[in-house]
């Protein structure tokens, strides 16, 4: 499979339409020879078109130069990322492909939905060297979605070794020649509007729901990258999770009663253990080679022990979310966020409950200063932390301060808590060598400086000033 990043505009053209002079426009210094294309495209979807609900556009296609299945997915700005796998003809999705939609269509099949068949004039605008900037597409699509039947044409701009201002540049040619803006994302998209057109009933959402909703979409949107083991992919998957499932605790009143709390646990607890060997390798990696070659024993050591413990994660977290387990955990979701049976009030007072019980426990591990009870009150503020997320957007800067506040306290005791677990972990892979007693010790350190840094902290996070909007709500 390959995968590569695409940067286009798509602007809706009349019939008579005629491609503009764009030599001299943002350093085009001619425009190359055009190539003509017939292409066959059929695109796959499930019955409800979950795919083009969620922005992402799979086809098999025929003609061209890059025939084959293709998958697009939403990527970052205006690129898309788009996912290829060669050959394969038939009305069978590619294994490869299934498993990056897996968190979107779960148990629904995947079938055609529409034929589009397109007459390509493409025109590649290159620079004095002759190098490619970008291609232009002039399409003339012709659309066969069941009984809808459509005919349009459409230019489609792609970068290839040019920039943003050259995609403005050219855009403004465009639009002065006679061109708009395409009324839809995609070709499939537009064959298929009256479908995806479909008029839902708008109603206000709460806070507490569009929180949840948004951690929803985070676990589905980073599911691809974290079935392939990628390490930022499975971080932001894990913390939507916790979010989620801080959420639904903190919250409960705006959810019917649910196990997917229990369930919640089990998803993030698959995602730690490939998450949490990998940023404890690098702690002590790097405290190892600051120490000298006579450590480089102890630093292979705890590289495969750890290393280890990452690729059985890894194994175990693509088996998880390939099971049922995991696709009945998403459509319990769906039910919760999606269509909400209750609605508990205004959650600002369930975030000053919330935010006391934090201040409260911290104060006592404080005074007793034991592991255990710190490692509570780090957990009991990161709930609290996550409530005051859920009512930022209506109360701005001063709710972002004091979420930026309590992040760096959170942090403070995190530091600590890594502090101890790296003991504990140093025990387990050395407990004779002299070394690893050097490195617990240095470990040792660690958790009582950060510790000494906490209450400065926990004043921060306390003045008036950061707290005062919060009292008020």
């Amino acid at each position: 499979m390959e995968i590569a990043t695409e940067t286009e505009r798509k602007y809706d053209v009349p019939e008579t339409f005629e491609l503009p002079e764009l030599a001299g426009v943002a350093g085009i210094a001619d425009l190359g020879g055009a190539e003509t294309h017939d292409l066959d495209a059929t695109y796959f979807d499930t019955e409800d078109l979950r795919l083009m609900r969620n922005r992402r556009t799979l086809r098999r296609r025929a003609g061209g130069n890059d025939a084959g299945w293709h998958l697009k997915t939403p990527g970052d700005g205006e690129g898309r990322t788009e996912h290829r796998v060669n050959g394969h003809e038939g009305d069978t999705v590619p294994d490869e492909l299934v498993g990056i939609v897996r968190g979107i269509v779960r148990r629904h099949s995947l079938g055609p939905v529409c034929r589009l068949q397109t007459h390509r004039v493409e025109t590649p605008l290159r620079d004095e060297g002759g190098r490619t900037l970008a291609l232009i597409a002039h399409d003339r699509v012709i659309a066969d979605a069941g009984e809808e039947h459509s005919v349009w044409q459409e230019l489609e701009v792609e970068l290839v070794d040019g920039d943003a201002d050259l995609l403005d540049a050219v855009e403004r040619v465009l639009l002065d020649a006679g061109a708009t803006p395409a009324g839809g994302p995609s070709k499939a998209a537009r064959a298929l509007s009256s479908k995806l057109s479909e008029k839902t009933k708008k109603t206000k959402i709460n806070p507490v729901v569009r929180y949840a909703r948004e951690q929803r979409d985070a676990i589905i949107g980073h599911d691809p990258a974290a079935r392939r083991g990628d390490p930022e992919a499975v971080h932001k998957m894990r913390v939507a999770t916790r979010r989620l499932r801080s959420t639904l605790k903190t919250y409960r009143r705006w959810f019917p009663e649910t196990g997917a709390g229990d369930e919640l646990r089990w998803l993030a607890g698959m995602l730690g253990a490939v998450r949490d060997p990998q940023v404890l390798e690098g702690k002590l990696l790097a405290g190892v080679v600051e120490s000298g070659p006579e450590f480089e024993p102890a630093a292979n050591r705890i590289r495969a022990a750890l290393e280890h413990r990452v690729a059985k994660g890894r194994d175990e977290l693509a088996e998880a979310l390939d099971s049922d387990r995991y696709l009945t955990l998403l459509d319990d979701i769906d039910a919760l966020v999606d269509h909400p049976e209750t609605h508990g009030g205004d959650p600002s007072r369930r975030t000053r409950k919330v935010l006391k019980k934090a201040d409260r426990r911290l104060d006592a591990a404080t005074a007793s200063g034991v592991d255990e009870e710190l490692h509570e009150a780090r957990k009991t503020y990161k709930k609290a932390r996550y409530a005051v997320e859920v009512i930022q957007p209506e109360h701005g800067k001063p709710a972002k301060r004091l979420v930026k506040a309590l992040t760096a306290l959170q942090d403070g005791l995190g530091a600590h808590q890594d502090s101890t677990v790296a003991r504990e972990v140093l025990r387990e892979i050395g407990p004779d060598s002299f070394h690893f007693g050097v490195l617990y010790g240095r470990q040792e350190q660690v958790g009582k400086e950060t510790l000494r840094e906490v209450p400065a902290l926990v004043r921060a996070s306390r003045r008036k000033k950061v707290r005062r909007w919060l009292v008020k709500t």
